[in-house]
């Protein structure tokens, strides 16, 4: 099995920040997309690529254990490359404290699975594997799930669980921005040292629908506030704000809070909180009020 060197396939230097990695990331994606490349396998193949390099640099855990891969390997190839071949079987790692988040439906996500190399070396993804690494598995114990659920706010926030196993009490972290789907790997936790996955339940939450990593919330303001603007309060995961509505707002307008929506389970990013405007039509009006909309009504005609 050859080795794949990530930073190369991305095209930054081996000490890039984050930011850095993500530019390049996103632009050699947009470049090869299939979308953009339609019927072509070297661009398929390329994007694939990409992305399991993006997989690895953007995670901290897992660019840390390929890095000292990567100084374990060059010192071999140093050394000659001596017979025998490298071993590869010592970095097969399911990630820091034996857990391993995965990312719902990776397969999806990637387009079409990880490389050799990638499952050799973390582990598989939610059993996404070929070749060697597929065969590996069949002679691995079958792994276990677990289904757990968690409020809104813990996804929010992130959260974590004690469990009992085998008179073991273990404490699973939950990652902010879990979604519903969502796996944690729990690496030889289980029976015969096999797998356990906890699968990430996140429950409905009254004040907020959410989508992808954007929140909606309903908020009640009256007539008057819509048409000439002024300050409304809003729910979010970090208590309520004022939000400013401009004069002339619709019934069911959304208004966009940036950055108040749920983390990313990936670097600093948030998505978005949006207040959609519900405006209450008085319903007893006195003389005088009716006179005002008496005549409101006879100027628009």
């Amino acid at each position: 099995m050859d080795y794949k060197d990530y930073y190369q396939i991305l095209g930054v230097e081996r000490g890039a920040s984050q930011d850095e990695i993500k530019k390049a990331y996103r632009k050699l994606a947009l470049q090869y997309h299939p979308d953009h490349n339609p019927d072509d396998k070297t661009a398929e193949d390329k994007f694939k690529d990409i992305n399991e390099a993006y997989q690895v640099l953007s995670d901290a855990d897992k660019r840390a254990h390929y890095d000292r891969l990567g100084s374990e390997y060059s010192q071999w190839q140093g050394q000659g490359a001596p017979s025998g071949g490298f071993d590869w079987s010592q970095w097969r790692s399911g990630g820091p404290g034996g857990v391993h988040v995965e990312y719902g439906n990776a397969e999806d996500l990637f387009g079409g699975g990880f490389s050799d190399f990638f499952q050799q070396i973390f582990g598989g993804m939610g059993g996404f594997a070929g070749g060697d690494a597929r065969r590996g598995a069949a002679r691995r114990p079958a792994a276990y799930e677990q289904p757990v659920s968690v409020s809104l706010e813990e996804a929010y926030r992130g959260a974590s669980r004690l469990l009992q196993l085998d008179g073991k009490r273990l404490e699973v972290k939950i990652p902010a921005g879990a979604k519903t789907g969502t796996k944690v790997r729990m690496a030889g936790a289980g029976p015969a040292q096999s797998d356990i996955y906890l699968v990430v339940d996140v429950a409905a939450d009254p004040r907020f629908t959410r989508q992808g990593n954007h929140l909606y919330t309903d908020v009640d303001t009256d007539l008057y506030t819509a048409v000439l603007g002024g300050e409304v309060r809003v729910p979010t995961l970090d208590g309520t704000v004022l939000l400013k509505v401009p004069a002339g707002s619709q019934p069911g307008q959304a208004i966009r809070l940036k950055g108040k929506g749920m983390p990313q389970m990936r670097g600093k990013e948030r998505g978005d909180l949006f207040a959609r405007l519900k405006v209450r039509l008085p319903k007893n009006l006195s003389a005088e009020q009716r006179e005002l909309f008496e005549r409101l009504a006879e100027s628009e005609k």
